[in-house]
Parts: structure tokens; C-alpha cells; sequence
């Protein structure tokens, strides 16, 4: 039966397991019928192996003693997947590319129900769910800049990912690693916020560089972070005209780790609002670096 929890709703399981994979590191967090939970997580070595990756992961499963109790698996993964359940696309780990993802996913989890979805659909189910909020937006700024949209308790679109990280701010802007020029990514990510803000002080910026600028309000720090605000100020005034989210959160360790992009975002968020049509509320995420994996549990909820 299901169990609802305010307005979104995830089924019960006698015990079901979260996946998040990342470009280095896989982390999990299984949860049984008793209440008991576990969690633990490894980085794998940087070889490109889809073979030996995978073996990596069924030897990393040997430390839950109690994995033959879980009926359900949800995955959180960053690459991209077709229909034909075959990894198209995976920069951090090209040799999974033509990988088949759902037998080897069926063969790590025998007998138990598997799904997989992106990364930051999963991440923004879980920040919806935390947020008793079915109809959200969530965009995490990071190494890279992603995120998803649940729509009446549900990822959307439902079929593919809420790729807002390659939605085209400016035609005229940098070049993305996808081959386009202007995508949401390569303008407001953590790294494009610290290259442009190189450019403009005329030396390399490291991260702490960039938050001692912005507490002392020097011109080039100031406008680096403008600059990625407007891209994504500019990214959810265009979806929320086509989706209308109750709230949008922002999330991300490098959203996490500047306070000062949330100010900056909300106020030109604010000038984009039009009569009739009043922008949304933005607000933090709340779970961080947890949200994939918490929304991976999530998705092994709902089979």
C-alpha cells in the first residue's frame, strides 16, 4: 500500500537500497523493513574499465550483511541513458558509454526490483519530498550545474533527464563541453564562476580566492558572481514560465559554499517577474550532497 507523507507519496518496502554514482565516488544507504539503515560509500580508482568498475561495486556490496532482505533498488546516475537502457553518454567515464545498464544493474541486484534515474531528477525528488513541496524546482551548482523539476509528486518530464544544465542562456556565452555555445553550465557552474572571475582580475582564482573577494567586495569578484547569477535567474524565469513551480531551491556545493549566489540569484530573479506572472519563491535546498542518494531510496520506494 502506499504511504503518504504530506502531499508526495512513496511505497512501503521490506527493504530497499540507494545507489548514487558519481564520477569518483559511489555511496549507499539501504533501509529494511525493521527500521534498521545502512550506509557507506567508496571512491573508485580512476581506470576507465566498465568491467572492472562494475566489479568494483559487487565487491563494495559485500559489506551490507543483510542486502539479500532488500526487494528494491534505486539508482541515482550522472550519465545518460537511452531507451534501449544503454549508456549514451558519460563524460566522467567514457568507457561505460554502450554499456548495457539495466541487465548489468539486474545482475549486481538479483531478485529485487531495479530503476534507475539521472542524478538530479533524484536530487530534486528528494528535495521536494524534504520540502513537502509536489511541484519544484531544484538547481545544484557544483563542478557542474544540474538538477530536475517534480511535477505533482513526480520527476518531469518522465521520460529522459531535466537537463537545465545544457538549457541555453546566451548564444553568445562560453562554450560548453556538450559542443553548444551559451548553456546554463558552462556560465554559472563552480568552475565558469572561477574562470571568469581569473579573466577579470588577470590571475588564477581558487575557490577561497573567491569568497575573500566577495566579503571584501572587490569589482571582478562582485561581477563573476553576478554574471552566473543572471544565467540562472535567467534559467528559471524561463522554466517557471512553462511550468509554474511552487518553489525553487538551490542547491550544490558551490551554491553551499558562496551564501552570497542565493542573494544574488533572488534579486535578479525579482526584476524578472511580469505583471500577473510574479516570479516563485527561491529558497536553499536542504539536504546537500545527500539529495541524489536520498532520492535514489526514494525511486526503490515507489517500485
Amino acid at each position: 500500500m502506499p504511504l503518504r507523507t504530506g502531499r508526495l507519496t512513496v511505497r512501503a518496502a521490506q527493504g530497499r537500497l540507494g545507489v548514487d554514482v558519481g564520477g569518483t565516488k559511489v555511496a549507499f544507504r539501504a533501509r529494511y523493513g525493521d527500521g534498521r539503515t545502512e550506509e557507506s560509500s567508496f571512491t573508485w580508482g580512476p581506470h576507465r574499465d566498465a568491467g572492472r568498475d562494475l566489479a568494483d561495486l559487487a565487491a563494495h556490496l559485500k559489506a551490507f550483511p543483510s542486502l539479500t532482505d532488500v526487494r528494491a533498488v534505486g539508482v541515482a546516475m550522472p550519465a545518460t541513458v537511452g531507451p534501449d537502457e544503454r549508456i549514451t553518454a558519460w563524460p566522467s567515464r567514457p568507457a561505460w558509454t554502450g554499456l548495457a545498464l539495466g541487465p548489468a544493474l539486474r545482475e549486481l541486484f538479483p531478485g529485487a526490483a531495479v530503476a534507475w534515474a539521472d542524478d538530479g531528477d533524484l536530487g530534486a525528488l528528494a528535495e521536494a519530498y524534504e520540502a513537502d513541496c509536489p511541484h519544484l524546482l531544484y538547481i545544484g551548482v557544483g563542478t557542474g550545474v544540474g538538477g530536475g523539476f517534480v511535477l505533482d509528486g513526480a520527476p518531469c518530464p518522465g521520460r529522459g533527464s531535466f537537463e537545465i544544465g545544457h538549457l541555453v542562456v546566451d548564444q553568445d556565452g562560453p562554450e560548453c563541453v556538450c559542443g553548444r555555445r551559451g548553456c546554463l553550465q558552462a556560465t554559472a557552474s563552480g568552475p565558469a564562476t572561477l574562470g571568469h572571475a581569473a579573466r577579470l582580475r588577470g590571475s588564477p582564482v581558487a575557490f577561497d580566492d573567491l569568497r575573500t573577494g566577495l566579503r571584501d567586495r572587490l569589482p571582478w569578484a562582485v561581477e563573476a558572481l553576478n554574471r552566473s547569477a543572471r544565467a540562472l535567474a535567467t534559467a528559471i524565469a524561463g522554466v517557471s514560465e512553462l511550468l509554474h513551480p511552487e518553489r525553487v531551491l538551490l542547491g550544490g556545493g558551490f551554491a553551499a559554499g558562496i551564501p552570497d549566489l542565493l542573494d544574488a540569484v533572488t534579486a535578479r530573479l525579482a526584476a524578472l517577474g511580469r505583471p500577473g506572472h510574479p516570479v516563485p519563491p527561491l529558497g536553499p535546498a536542504r539536504l546537500g550532497g545527500l539529495s541524489s542518494l536520498r532520492g535514489a531510496l526514494l525511486l526503490a520506494g515507489r517500485l
